[in-house]
């Protein structure tokens, strides 16, 4: 008799959770769209691979003594 009484009681007390509508990752839809926005600009402003020198060899150093 307990269980049934529990049961309807979870399924309602689970469905007032808030109303704000996050997403998987608990961000809102707004919020999601405001770290896609920044992660667009932190790209368009990525160096071009040819404005990067390319590595120089190093010779090994050989230890004093």
């Amino acid at each position: 008799m307990r269980t049934t009484i529990a049961l309807p009681a979870l399924l309602i007390l689970s469905a007032c959770g808030g109303s704000d509508n996050r997403e998987a990752g608990g961000v809102s839809p707004a919020e999601a769209e405001a770290l896609d926005q920044a992660a667009e600009m932190l790209e368009a402003e990525r160096l071009p691979a040819e404005a990067i020198p390319p590595p120089v060899a190093q010779t090994p150093v050989k230890p004093a003594g």
